[in-house]
């Protein structure tokens, strides 16, 4: 389990082909990462194979890469991706319960400046609106974030604060850029309790 909280950006050095799947090297600020520890990698929970000061290495599967923006990730460039270790117990819950469980790909529609944020819209896709609601939690890359309007169905507006763009990714999204969405869990266990009732 996570919180949202990114704590490292890391680097995506290599990406190949295995037996596991799609392997990933990340270079990142961690020096004690463990094999067989979870780390959220722009909100998906990897589990790290091998490791050593400053980077790890992480498979996904087809199933993985087919829902979330990992397989662009393989194309090479300047990737860099939002790290989170998994919660330990006694932990401050900085942000809201992220599983790192992506739900759907989502798609930036709009970036602009306000006075004091940098304010984005995303398209999370009809079968996440009903997940959406004005100060409600969403997870987008791995970062928590509170949904601060809803300017169409299925579209979220997030506000992101200075320190947000210093140590995240989200800084540098630009309209028609994909980015991962994981819908609260909360209110994907109420939708699911109440869909037969509601039929």
């Amino acid at each position: 389990m996570f919180t949202g909280i990114v704590d490292s950006i890391g680097l995506i050095e290599s990406a190949r082909p295995s037996a596991a799947g799609l392997e990933l090297r990340i270079a990142c600020s961690y020096q004690d990462v463990v094999a067989g520890e979870s780390i959220a990698v722009s909100g998906v929970c990897l589990t790290v194979r091998e490791c050593g000061p400053g980077w790890f290495v992480v498979a996904a599967m087809e199933a993985t890469r087919s829902r979330t923006t990992l397989a662009r990730w393989a194309r090479g460039g300047d990737v860099h991706v939002n790290l989170e270790r998994a919660l330990r117990a006694g932990d401050r819950l900085g942000g809201h319960i992220v599983q790192g469980h992506v739900d759907a790909v989502g798609r930036v529609v709009s970036v602009r400046e306000s006075a004091d944020a940098l304010l984005i819209d995303v398209d999370v896709g009809t079968e996440l609106e009903d997940l959406l609601i004005p100060h409600g939690s969403i997870t987008i890359d791995g970062v928590s974030l509170t949904i601060s309007e809803i300017p169409a169905g299925s579209i979220a507006q997030v506000a992101i604060i200075e320190y947000t763009r210093a140590h995240t990714t989200l800084g540098r999204l630009q309209v028609g850029d994909f980015v991962n969405i994981e819908g609260d869990v909360i209110g994907k266990y109420v939708k699911r309790l109440l869909a037969s009732r509601l039929l």
